[in-house]
């Protein structure tokens, strides 16, 4: 078995703080066997560190869509903020990667609305069922009942932005994950679902002052 996380942020992210060591700690370790790469409309980072620990980094982006943040998955090109949802969903399918829904419902991460992800459901691959950083906006029960109806697989992830929330929610599949049978593979995954330390969710706030980031 593969223990994948498919959302986590690195030192990129405007609101993240995972280093390229400590990445390549939580592979070496066991802790996780591959990890997806999200950092905010980037993916330079992602594919920096590919190219020294392979196809255990996957390549992710998590892109503003005026819609609400699509991650798009396996990617070889950075895609836009600010497209509509259709049309970010045409620029991750246009370099035949996979559509992602992270933390949907929510509306203090800028999750996509029901409408919305209805309206382009037939193009999404997975839903993120489980989100570790879900505290007090937990849409999860919400986006099982979603994935169940429109028979779309789900998974859980970290959604970390610093190492402490690295290994707490993640997939755990049969085969090493590819664009083609990841989704497959994730209708029958057994899932890792457990919360990280309450003090993780000052990571992104943290991470934004040191930064001086105020806003997007």
């Amino acid at each position: 078995m593969y223990k994948i996380d498919l959302h986590t942020h690195s030192i990129k992210s405007r609101d993240g703080s995972i280093t390229a060591e400590q990445y390549t700690e939580a592979l070496e370790n066991g802790l996780l066997d591959y990890i997806a790469i999200t950092d905010h409309n980037h993916i330079d980072f992602a594919t920096k560190l590919q190219k020294s620990l392979g196809d255990k980094i996957i390549i992710g982006e998590e892109i503003n869509s005026l819609e609400g943040e699509i991650i798009g998955l396996f990617l070889t090109e950075s895609v836009p903020r600010d497209l509509s949802a259709k049309d970010t969903i045409k620029a991750i399918k246009k370099q035949k990667g996979l559509v992602y829904i992270p933390h949907p419902f929510e509306t203090v991460r800028q999750g996509i609305s029901k409408t919305s992800l209805e309206s382009i459901i037939d193009e999404v691959d997975i839903i993120e069922i489980y989100n570790g950083r879900a505290f007090f906006q937990n849409k999860g029960p919400q986006a099982v009942t979603t994935a169940r109806i429109y028979n779309k697989p789900g998974a859980a992830s970290s959604d970390a932005h610093g190492i402490k929330g690295l290994g707490t929610a993640y997939a755990n599949v049969a085969k090493k994950p590819t664009p083609e049978n990841l989704p497959d593979q994730l209708h029958t995954a057994k899932l890792s679902m457990q919360r990280p330390p309450m003090k993780t969710l000052l990571y992104p706030k943290i991470n934004r002052i040191k930064k001086g980031w105020v806003r997007d």
